[in-house]
């Protein structure tokens, strides 16, 4: 629910919110003091609430950004394909500015500019928010594609059915506080869970 603290956890992994406390950790080791600007480097890609796609740049140099703390060119040219894959209306839409793609359209972009990073861990805020049925099936079916090539990802999202179907493991979360958590599949037919976040 909103208020929970999800996005706020999400950012504080990503160092771009401060810590009230405690200490992250990521592949054994500490990153609670690391510069946001260095966290990428570490494995770490934040796909941001709202998509956060710079406007005034193309798609294709959006995609470009995403990569840019790798020199592996031939590389880079074979994620951006693998991208385009994924995405195909971006590679449609490489030259158009990001700023005036729709809302979907953005929220692959944000995706893919994550992926280009070539993350361990990929961070995302809320990915249906404000997306049409189909473009929400889309986004999920690239984010499932990409769990299961052996990348974490760590899901922030409102639409408990959609993160239960979608995941292995879920964190129920109110007011700061983990309050329930398991095998996702196994919170989906508990009926306290059905109850309180199926609405059934």
């Amino acid at each position: 629910r909103n208020g929970a603290g999800k996005t706020s956890t999400l950012k504080a992994i990503a160092r771009v919110l401060d810590l009230a406390g405690g200490k992250v950790h990521f592949n054994g080791a500490s990153i609670s003091a690391m510069p946001p600007h260095h966290l990428v480097r570490t494995g770490i890609a934040l796909v941001p609430e709202g998509r956060g796609v710079f406007p005034r740049l193309s798609v294709a140099e959006n995609l470009a950004m995403g990569a840019f703390v790798r020199d592996d060119g031939a590389e880079i040219e074979r994620d951006l394909a693998e991208i385009y894959g994924y995405f195909p209306r971006l590679r449609e839409r490489a030259e158009q500015l990001a700023g005036t793609l729709s809302g979907g359209e953005q929220q692959m972009l944000a995706i893919g500019r994550a992926l280009m990073s070539r993350p361990k861990m990929l961070l995302l805020d809320e990915p249906s928010m404000g997306l049409a049925p189909l473009m929400v099936e889309k986004i999920f079916e690239v984010i499932r594609a990409v769990a299961a090539k052996g990348m974490t990802v760590l899901l922030v999202e409102q639409n408990a059915r959609l993160a239960l179907e979608s995941s292995q493991r879920a964190y129920v979360m109110e007011s700061g506080e983990i309050t329930l958590n398991g095998a996702s599949a196994e919170l989906l037919h508990d009926p306290k869970v059905r109850a309180a976040y199926l609405g059934e």
